[in-house]
C-alpha cells in the first residue's frame, strides 16, 4: 500500500510528514524545500519516517499546508468528463481533441485555508478533481502506459480548481479566470503511489459538498481522456518536472449551467461583448448554486472500500478586503 505524506507548519516551522493515522503524522527527517526536493531527494526519508516508531505529531497540533509548492506548473484538462460537458453547453462524447490549459502556481492554498472571491467576480464556482502529482522529469516525448505509469507519477492529490466563470467565459480567458490567488485548494494528503497500484487511479471516487449539500459525486473511471494517454500527449508539448501537477479534470455538478445555444454565442467572435454579457449573466442569475459568502466546500477522494482516502479538504469562501 502507498504512503500519505502531508506537509505541515508546526510552532512556526514548515515540515513533512508520513500520515500515520488519521490523528498522527511521523516527522520525516530532512529538510525539504519544495515537494520536488521531497521527491527527488527524499524518497528514503519517506520510507523511514512510514516504518518509525517514535514520537508522533498531532494532525490537531499543526497547520496542514498544501503537498504541491511553488513553484510548480499546474496543468489542467477541460470538460473531461461527459456530464460536464452536457451542463457547459457541449456535446457528451469524446471530443476530438484533449483540452488543456494551466493555473498560476499562485493560486495554491492550503485544504483548510479560505477562498477568496475577488471583489470584481460575481459568478464563483467550484471543481474537484484528482491531481496527479510527476515524479520523474518528462522532457522529451515518453509513451505513459499503466505499465510506467507510476515511475513517472509519484501520487495523487484533491485539488479544487476553482473558477471565476464570468471572468473565465464572457472574456474567454480561462487562465485569468482559475488563477487569481486561493483558486487553487490542494490536499490535505499527498498519496505516493506503491509500484503496483497504476490501477487506483481508474476507479476513484470523487465528492464535494457545499455547506453539506452533495453537488459533485463521480468515479475516475468516467474519465473520457485517460491520465496515460494525457500524460503522453502532454510530453509532445512541455516539460514536466517534479513536483507539477495535472489537474485532470471535474465531474458534473457545478454551478454553472450552459443551452447549446448559449455556449455557442459565448464562443461566437462575431458577437459583441456587450450582448454575451446580457444574455450570460441572466442566465446564471436564476442559478443558486454559485459560491456565496460564507459557503463551506468539502471535497475527498477516496477508493470505493475507503482503503486509500486523500484525507478530506474543507475551504471557507470568503470576499476580498
Amino acid at each position: 500500500m502507498g504512503i500519505r505524506v502531508a506537509r505541515f507548519r508546526n510552532e512556526g516551522k514548515v515540515a513533512w510528514g508520513v500520515v500515520t493515522s488519521e490523528s498522527e503524522l511521523q516527522p520525516i527527517d530532512g529538510e525539504f524545500w519544495s515537494l520536488g526536493e521531497l521527491l527527488t531527494d527524499g524518497l528514503d526519508a519517506v520510507h523511514t519516517a512510514a516504518t518509525a516508531d517514535r514520537g508522533s505529531v498531532s494532525v490537531r497540533d499543526v497547520k496542514l499546508l498544501s503537498p504541491v509548492t511553488k513553484p510548480a506548473r499546474i496543468v489542467c484538462q477541460g470538460a473531461n468528463y461527459a456530464n460536464h460537458r452536457s451542463e457547459a453547453g457541449m456535446h457528451p462524447d469524446r471530443p476530438a481533441f484533449n483540452t488543456i490549459f494551466y493555473k498560476a502556481d499562485t493560486s495554491l492554498t492550503g485544504p483548510s485555508d479560505d477562498v477568496v472571491r475577488p471583489a470584481n467576480v460575481r459568478l464563483l464556482d467550484y471543481e474537484v478533481e484528482v491531481g496527479l502529482v510527476i515524479g520523474k522529469a518528462i522532457t522529451t516525448r515518453t509513451e505513459v502506459t499503466s505499465a510506467n505509469f507510476v515511475e513517472y507519477v509519484a501520487g495523487m492529490v484533491i485539488a479544487d480548481d476553482i473558477s471565476a466563470r464570468d471572468v473565465q467565459l464572457l472574456e474567454g480567458q480561462w487562465y485569468k479566470g482559475k488563477s487569481y490567488r486561493t483558486f487553487c485548494p490542494i490536499g490535505p494528503y499527498l498519496y505516493l503511489f506503491d509500484e503496483d497500484e497504476a490501477s487506483l487511479i481508474h476507479d476513484l471516487e470523487l465528492q464535494l459538498s457545499v455547506n453539506g449539500e452533495v453537488r459533485q459525486s463521480a468515479n475516475t473511471s468516467q474519465l473520457l481522456f485517460k491520465p496515460e494517454e494525457t500524460l503522453t500527449e502532454l510530453s509532445q508539448i512541455l516539460d514536466l518536472l517534479p513536483g507539477d501537477v495535472v489537474l485532470t479534470g471535474t465531474p458534473g455538478g457545478v454551478a454553472l449551467k450552459l443551452s447549446q445555444h448559449e455556449a455557442a454565442l459565448l464562443n461566437n467572435p462575431a458577437v459583441s461583448f456587450a450582448v454575451k454579457q446580457a444574455v450570460f449573466m441572466e442566465s446564471q442569475s436564476r442559478i443558486h448554486a454559485y459560491l456565496q459568502d460564507g459557503d463551506e466546500i468539502v471535497c475527498t477522494v477516496k477508493t470505493k472500500d475507503g482503503r486509500v482516502h486523500l484525507g478530506t479538504q474543507k475551504n471557507k469562501v470568503v470576499t476580498a478586503q
